[in-house]
Order: structure tokens, then sequence, then C-alpha cells
């Protein structure tokens, strides 16, 4: 009996180290068919999922209550597991280089529990050579078992799309690759159990490392491209989601748009390969062109935030900005790699207090993070500026009329006041609204005397 029959007749145990918004959905999956053990180096996280609480949001808190996954921040119940997934974070140090350390620990920790005849299958996106190169050895040296002989190694990239309810774990084709036929044909099946898409064998493990780190660099570097559009549509006055539009009626134009370019792949995984790039003597261009526009995003809109508060006649220093979303994207927690902080850092250079409402956001990664508090809705008042930064589909039912009520009635005490002189239409637009991914109508909001803006 292989392993992968072993497996599907719950013989043999799967674990899955780290259980973020990749591993937990593939611990939860997993334990519908096999047995399954749920490892993560923090307690905290743990203690939640076994209090039933999802703090991922991509599975619900039913999942969590009712698996049969065995969830534990001990490392020792790695011993009874044979197939080891791992999907640990793979982040970027402040000098744009991999950081490798939680893979490296999270390699350490499963080779001390290593058993012969076992295979660890990576999923944490990273360049290509990392399996091969640098876990295999830790495998090795912290179990003293042999590669291909005592053990086998895979690659398998994740590709769930956080916040996304379509596109999930079972129904995106899995790219599998293992260090030989024989493992590659097992971790294909093994996935098999769970993803009703299928699988792709790759023909390398290097070849599925490769293939995972393209895909993040190929959707970053159109959307650099609508956000250079944006910036010269902006000078020449024109909409830019109306040219959009436009130009998206004919079939072949691929459709991205202009935004903040956060998160923990497609804001990451370019550096991983540019990195790599850099080791064997080639200084990438396109793709580091790219990461430098999407990197200069936040600072471009704060601009465009001051730039309309003083064309609304507002005061910059000492007035106050309320910011509606805080996430990488829409309808996720995660506020890892969030470009919307820099936003929040531009404005607060200008003396600008700033306040955010984002009933999505895990409040305490964020305030752990960025030392910022969040606010509820009903807390905006008397703010001189308004921006939708992040789609959430909360935020979509929102209407202008409402919005309205957020900005300080100066300008209405005002106009009481002198109402028998006439204002100016300019100066009537003093409800400045940055509308960063125009989840609202221009014309509509125009005719409401805003002062709209959007990239």
């Amino acid at each position: 009996m292989n392993l992968y029959e072993s497996i599907k007749n719950r013989k043999e145990k799967i674990s899955v180290i780290g259980l973020g918004y990749v591993g937990l959905p593939l611990a939860i999956s997993f334990a519908e068919v096999a047995e399954v053990v749920g490892y993560d180096i923090s307690k905290e996280k743990v203690k939640q999922y076994l209090r039933g609480i999802d703090i991922t949001k991509e599975v619900g808190d039913n999942a969590v209550k009712e698996t049969t996954a065995f969830f534990t921040w001990e490392e020792k119940y790695l011993q009874d597991c044979k197939f080891h997934i791992v999907a640990v974070p793979t982040p970027i140090n402040s000098d744009k280089t991999p950081n490798l350390k939680p893979i490296i620990e999270a390699s350490k920790a499963v080779g001390r529990n290593l058993t012969k005849g076992s295979i660890v299958v990576y999923e944490s996106t990273v360049y290509p050579g990392v399996t091969e190169e640098i876990c295999t050895p830790i495998l090795e040296e912290e179990s003293n078992l042999r590669c291909g002989v005592d053990f086998k190694v895979g690659y398998s990239p994740e590709r769930i799309n956080p916040g996304d309810k379509v596109h999930r774990l079972e129904s995106i084709v899995k790219v599998v690759s293992g260090m030989d036929e024989e493992s590659t044909e097992i971790i294909a099946k093994v996935y098999e159990l769970v993803v009703k898409a299928g699988v792709y064998k790759a023909e390398s493990i290097k070849v599925a490392e490769a293939a995972k780190v393209i895909e993040n660099s190929q959707r970053d570097i159109n959307i650099a491209f609508m956000n250079e559009l944006s910036i010269i549509f902006n000078k020449l006055g024109i909409d830019t989601k109306a040219v959009l539009e436009a130009a998206g009626t004919k079939w072949n134009f691929l459709k991205f748009t202009p935004g903040l370019v956060g998160g923990h792949c497609i804001g990451v995984d370019p550096y991983y390969l540019t990195y790599k790039a850099e080791e064997i003597g080639y200084h990438s261009q396109i793709i580091l062109a790219g990461r430098k526009i999407n990197d200069d995003m936040g600072k471009y809109v704060a601009e465009n935030v001051v730039k309309n508060m003083i064309k609304a006649d507002k005061q910059i220093k000492g007035s106050t900005v309320a910011i509606f979303g805080i996430t990488f994207k829409e309808n996720c927690p995660d506020v890892r790699n969030t470009k919307v902080v820099d936003v929040i850092r531009e404005l607060e250079e200008y003396g600008i207090n700033v306040k955010v409402v984002d009933p999505v956001a895990d409040k305490e990664d964020l305030w752990k993070t960025y030392g910022i508090k969040l606010y509820e809705m009903e807390e905006i008042k008397d703010v001189d500026a308004v921006v939708f930064a992040v789609a959430h589909d909360e935020f979509k039912s929102i209407k202008l009329k409402d919005i309205k009520k957020m900005y300080n009635n100066r300008w209405n005490n005002h106009q009481e006041l002198i109402k028998e002189i006439a204002v100016t239409a300019e100066h009537d637009n003093k409800y400045v609204l940055i509308d960063i991914k125009g989840i609202f109508n221009r014309k509509e909001a125009e005719n409401m005397n805003f002062q709209y803006w959007r990239l």
C-alpha cells in the first residue's frame, strides 16, 4: 500500500504547517477525506480556531467548528504525519529582498519531526530553487534522513484568492510537482482528493516554482500599466474608467483596472523573481519598472487628496480625512502589506488627521502591525474629505447623500449667515470625495456638488 492509499484509507495523516489564508482552507478541505493535523506557531491563532472562530473569514466559523482537523501549536504532533504541506508566508525585507525565515523555520520544525517514508510538499511562493536548494538540506540536517532515500519533496503552488468566494481551492486547477515520477504521482493523487478541477503535473519542482511566481508578476505588470495610464489620463483631464469601459468592448482587451497593489502576493512575489535574476547576473527591467509604479501609487493618491482639498478651499494642516477601507483587497480581512497605509502616512506628513473605517479588517492585526485604530461609520463626522480606498461590498450600499452628512458643516453655517450672497459654483464643490476604485457614479457625485476624483 503506497502513501496515497494509506492517506485515503485514513491509515496515515496529512499535516498542514501554517494555518493562515492558505493553510486553513487546505486543512478544512483535506479533513473531509483524510486525517489532518493543522499546525501553527501562533498559539493565539490556534486558540481562536479551537473556539470555532475563523479569523481569516475564508471558510466561515461553522466549518472551523465542525471540522475533524486537529489544530495545534505543538510541533510534536507532526511526527504522526507522513504527508506534510508547508503553507507559511514568504514576505520581503525592508530592502525588497526575500525573507525566507518563515519557510526556513517551518522546514526545521518539519525536519525535527520527519519520519521515513514521508513526503514534504511546499506551497509557499518562492523563487525557482528554494525547495531543493534551501529547504531540502534543512530537512535532511534536522531529521538525519536522506532526501530521495528516506523521504521525498515536492512543490504545489497555492492559488487561493483571499476573499474570493468563487475561485476556491476545489475549483482551481492545482499545479503539482515532485522530485521524481513516483512522488509526483502520489502528490497529484492526494491533491485530487479535494481539488475537483483537477491537477496539472509540472515537469519539475523548479518549473512549478517559476509558474507560481510569474502568475502574480504578470498581474503586477498589467496593473502597473493601468496605473500609469491613470496618471496620464488624469493630466489630460480624461476619466480612466470611461476609457477602460470603451476599450473593453474589444474581445481581446485585458480587463485590468488601476489601484493600490499591496497584499502578500502581487506586491511581494515579483521581488522574489527579480532577486533570483540579480543573483544570476540579470537586472530586471519590465518587472522592476512595474513594481516602482505600483509602489509609488500610495503617495500619488495622497497628493491628489491634498490637491482636491486645496481646490475646495480646505485648510490642509489640522484637517480630518476619513478613509474607508484599509485591507489590501476587498472583502478580505488581511492587512499585510496594504498600500492604503502608504496613503495614510503620506497624508499625516501634511499634518492631516486620518480616521479609518473598515468593517472587514482584522482590528488586532492592524493595531499590532501599524498602530492604526479603526472607527465605526457612525463616528465619522465633521471631516474635510472622504476617501474610499477599498471596494468592500458593505461600502457599495452607501448612498452619496449619506456621505454628505459626514463632512464638517462650517460651509453650511457660513451660507446661513450670508445666504443672500451668491456662492460661486467653484466654492460650492466643498465635499471632497476620493473614490480610488470607482465605486460611485462620477456624474451623480458631481451633480451633488462633490469635488470628485478617482484613479
